[in-house]
């Protein structure tokens, strides 16, 4: 069986990864050695591959579903964010850990952000079973980040967002970037934030549908 989902691997990263113009080798190494498979239940591994969104939770007090992002968006936005090895990198909404493991992979240091509890336990089980010492998972709301461990060189957002908070902007070392697609559905856009001089600016980069990620949604004005 881990045979067959290391040539699911290869084929993920041959057909889904390489063909939307991913060319960082360090990512493209993580993406054949991190087992997709691990980071969803027993009865969904065999979906583990497909080129498709996979949902891992419903969600609890209306907190909305989560997914698993689509392999190749995810690596668009991860080669989109220039990651290096001397970067400390805020995984925001980790979910089951998939994202963190494969930062781990590229970042000198990840913190893995993530407000369900259950889904929290999952990546911490799973990162610790596959050696990602330089990954630590923490609990909170995912719009306020973790200013604990601020700055961070780069900020990952893990599903679609109507606006980025300010607060996550605000924890960005100078020349660091965040990247998050911003809309939903066909109208998502995913964009590059950068810190310099101490004045945070963004730019479009590509369109990319993903699924949303629960919390940020913008606060709609009182109208008279």
């Amino acid at each position: 069986m881990n045979a067959d989902f290391s040539e699911r691997r290869v084929k993920m990263v041959d057909g889904q990864i390489r063909t939307t113009d991913v060319t960082s080798a360090p990512l493209i190494e993580a993406m054949l050695s991190v087992p997709r498979e691990a980071f969803v239940g027993a009865g969904q591994r065999d979906l583990a591959y497909i080129d498709e969104d996979i949902r891992i939770t419903d969600g609890v007090s209306g907190g909305g579903a989560r997914y698993l992002m689509e392999p190749s968006p995810l690596a668009k936005l991860l080669q989109l964010a220039e990651i290096s090895d001397t970067d400390s990198v805020l995984d925001v909404g980790c979910g089951t850990g998939y994202s963190a493991a494969l930062l781990s992979r590229i970042a000198k240091s990840v913190v893995a952000l993530e407000s369900d509890p259950t889904l929290a336990e999952a990546a911490k089980s799973t990162l610790s079973a596959l050696d990602c010492q330089n990954t630590t998972v923490v609990i909170g709301p995912l719009p306020q980040g973790h200013a604990a461990a601020a700055p961070y060189d780069v900020i990952f957002i893990g599903g679609s967002v109507e606006e980025v908070p300010a607060a996550l902007l605000g924890q960005l070392a100078e020349d660091g970037r965040l990247v998050v697609v911003e809309g939903q559905g066909n109208s998502g856009v995913a964009r590059l934030f950068v810190k310099a001089g101490g004045v945070v600016t963004g730019r479009r980069a590509f369109n990319a549908a993903i699924k949303p990620l629960p919390g940020f949604e913008r606060a709609h004005a009182f109208e008279f």
